[in-house]
């Protein structure tokens, strides 16, 4: 599979990257990596990464601009997305291939050539992979910007390696980008320091949050707290991982208002909670999925079922 992949690579002169809406460390990790990677080793042809810019991954990277002429007999390659609904700019159905990428669930088998490893800690991992595989069949290289894309896809979807996605494998790859040489300290702080009123958020959510004898905990960001702290929605969705050291903790769940829907982020030690998360629209990993709902009344739906499992 990765050989056809590199192989499909070879054959097309355009090529246009995307990953999933509402972008994490792994989805530019990934996207971004590819792209310059594909780059770095075929100069000649015409490589774009596209999507909306979230302002938080500013630290990392950024999408290009790409015109709709840019799309004609373009590869497409997406990576870090489950389904077609997630994709962000669905300009991707213009082009003439599309290959897909993803250590998610494989519940929607889009794509032309689809290469999914949900044993996978990261896509950034995956690509890792691919690389590797490329160094010897075609002598691909890397460069340290690469290697810190990479190492930023990983690191953000391991929670810093903690999470039980986290093998002797993803520790390899981690070790070997390091050896590019770029500032991981630089981009640990990127990706972990915060401003300080989310901050201050982060510690309504620990004076707030509630957790019943189960070991379910949530909490509740309205649009009035949100703007009390002056935080949007991208910035308070990084604080998922705050109740993750809560002694007792099994499951949570942050509810995030926003002006038409309220966003649904699941975590877990244990119990497989993307079952909960497809049920209301969404989907993600057995210990990390998002959903979204509409009212309060449908989110006290989400808090009994965490209860039940």
């Amino acid at each position: 599979m990765k050989r056809q992949i590199i192989d499909t690579i070879e054959k097309y002169e355009k090529i246009i990257l995307h990953r999933h809406v509402r972008p994490d460390p792994d989805a530019y990790g990934s996207q971004i990596g590819l792209k310059e990677l594909i780059q770095l080793n075929y100069p000649s042809k015409k490589v774009f990464a596209t999507g909306t810019h979230d302002e938080t991954l500013n630290f990392l990277a950024h999408p290009d601009e790409v015109s709709d002429e840019d799309f004609q007999d373009a590869l497409i390659i997406v990576t870090d997305t489950a389904n077609t609904e997630r994709i962000d700019d669905d300009r991707y159905k213009l082009g003439s291939y599309i290959v897909k990428i993803d250590h998610h669930p494989n519940d929607d088998a889009y794509g032309d050539l689809l290469w999914v490893n949900t044993e996978a800690s990261s896509v950034s991992e995956m690509i890792c992979e691919l690389f590797e595989e490329a160094k010897n069949y075609k002598q691909w290289k890397m460069d340290a910007s690469i290697a810190r894309l990479l190492f930023a896809g990983i690191v953000g979807d391991t929670g810093r390696f903690m999470f039980q996605s986290t093998t002797k494998q993803t520790m390899d790859f981690a070790g070997e980008l390091l050896t590019y040489g770029f500032d991981s300290t630089n981009l640990f702080n990127g990706m972990y320091e915060v401003e300080r009123n989310l901050l201050q958020l982060k510690g309504y959510v620990y004076a707030n949050f509630e957790m019943d004898e189960t070991g379910v905990g949530h909490i509740k960001l309205t649009k009035e707290i949100l703007q009390k702290y002056q935080v949007d929605q991208s910035e308070a969705s990084l604080l998922v991982s705050a109740l993750a050291d809560v002694k007792g903790m099994k499951c949570w769940v942050f509810f995030i208002e926003d002006s038409s829907e309220i966003r649904v982020r699941l975590r877990s030690k244990g119990p497989v909670i993307n079952g909960i998360a497809k049920k209301y629209g969404g989907g993600g990993h057995p210990l990390a999925s998002g959903a979204a709902v509409k009212t309060w009344e449908e989110a006290a739906l989400v808090i009994e079922d965490l209860k039940k499992l």
